[in-house]
């Protein structure tokens, strides 16, 4: 099995290099390459979904990414202890029929000694925006990692 530094137990640089390399996997909206910083067997609660292991995660992320259009994502570290990582994030997408959302969400992150992630816990919320209001637009330029990005 391959590792994917870093590796717990993390210090706040580790933890957020975890947290920058999660935003810049996902804003790829790359199932595959996603999926792959996840254990074989990893476990997931998002929203009122429960996923088990990384094919799972990969169909999860799959139809997630053809409802939501132009998905752009940022993370910010919230806290971290051992091998775990809390985080919290924001993301902005339209649906199908035009609509902008922006969603609020907390992550819970346990990680095994290979730098996998086996669990995941996400709380998410979403407001429906103005396309005038979006704030979130491809992946963080250099020059805004890490920042903390502002709630509203």
């Amino acid at each position: 099995m391959a590792d994917r530094p870093p590796l717990p137990p993390f210090t706040r640089e580790t933890a957020a290099q975890k947290v920058q390399a999660a935003e810049d996997a996902w804003n790829t909206r790359d199932p595959r390459r996603v999926a792959l910083a996840y254990s074989e067997d990893s476990v997931w609660r998002n929203r009122d979904t429960f996923v088990t292991g990384r094919a799972e995660i990969t169909e999860f992320l799959t139809a997630k990414w053809e409802r939501e259009h132009e998905y752009a994502l940022r993370k910010d570290l919230w806290a971290y202890d051992g091998n775990r990582i809390a985080v919290r994030f924001q993301y902005e997408c339209r649906d199908a029929d035009g609509q902008w959302w922006r969603s609020y969400g907390n992550e819970l992150w346990e990680f095994d000694e290979h730098g996998l992630m086996t669990r995941r816990e996400a709380s998410i919320n979403d407001l429906a925006i103005e396309e005038k209001e979006r704030r979130v637009f491809g992946t963080r330029p250099e020059a805004e990692r890490g920042s903390t990005f502002p709630l509203q």
